[in-house]
């Protein structure tokens, strides 16, 4: 049966999909420097010249947000390529085989998962050292492991005894051919909506570090840090935070639609 894109992933393709070539123009052109400072522009309104106004500097918001939202862009990609690559190996792994290493590995996500993720990610970042982005990524990363391990061993434990991969056995296919060929494809309709989650978890995990001062710090722009920078600003320039928090809430908005409509074409499909 073909599959139809419903109209949640239909929207959330959309909305990421524009979010996704603001970043891209912003890592090669910005309308202003994302650092220039104007004394005699300080606090302007939103208008023709600067869309997003200005900051207390005089820095155009717009051209801020543009390289805060490849920051936080990327560190969300990323540290949701950590999570997944390195999950999915472990889940795969422990789901198809069991035994021993399964039951400890398995604990061991247990003990991890009943933390809170961005608590977890707050020790880490003091044995690493705040305010480098690639920290924040390792952090998080790290954190988000167990979830995608948990998300994977029971797919793949789900499929190991089925028809399908009891003949690839007596016809003798490797077990990493079986992983790999016969299991994996056939847990993308349960891997790529966790991917769509944990990119949103990632998002305001993120911004919540960098909020707090212990994520991104200057020169490297991030929406979170522009975030705690506008709240102190907000009587005067509350454009600031409503365009900084916007974008904020339009890439968790726009991955939730998509992991949405995945999970309700997977379920109409089935």
């Amino acid at each position: 049966m073909k599959k139809r894109m419903n109209g949640f992933l239909r929207a959330g393709l959309v909305i990421t999909g524009l979010l996704t070539v603001l970043v891209l123009v912003g890592c090669f052109w910005t309308p202003y420097s994302p650092t220039a400072m104007s004394g005699g522009e300080k606090y302007l309104a939103p208008c023709l010249a600067h869309p997003f106004g200005t900051d207390n500097f005089g820095r155009d918001i717009l051209s801020r947000v543009m390289k805060g939202a490849g920051t936080t862009f990327s560190i969300g990609a990323m540290t949701v390529a950590i999570g997944a690559v390195f999950g999915t190996a472990i889940g795969a792994l422990t789901g198809y085989f069991g035994g021993i290493v399964d039951d400890i590995l398995m604990r061991v996500g247990d003990a991890l998962t009943a933390f809170p993720s961005i608590l977890l990610a707050l020790v880490v970042i003091s044995i690493l050292g705040p305010g480098s982005k690639y920290n924040v990524v390792l952090a998080l990363g790290i954190v988000f492991i167990p979830s995608f391990a948990r998300v994977t061993r029971t797919a793949f434990a789900s499929l190991r005894d089925v028809n399908y991969i009891k003949s690839a056995r007596l016809m003798g296919a490797s077990s990493g051919r079986i992983l790999l060929v016969h299991i994996l494809p056939n847990t993308m309709n349960v891997l790529l909506p966790a991917i769509t989650i944990g990119f949103n978890n990632a998002v305001l995990a993120e911004a919540s570090m960098s909020y707090l001062g212990i994520g991104v710090t200057p020169p490297d722009a991030s929406l979170g840090y522009m975030l705690s920078e506008a709240q102190g600003m907000f009587t005067r320039a509350p454009w600031y935070a409503l365009c900084t928090g916007g974008v904020i809430v339009a890439l968790v908005f726009g991955a939730g639609l998509i992991g949405e409509g995945l999970q309700r074409r997977n379920g109409e499909v089935a």
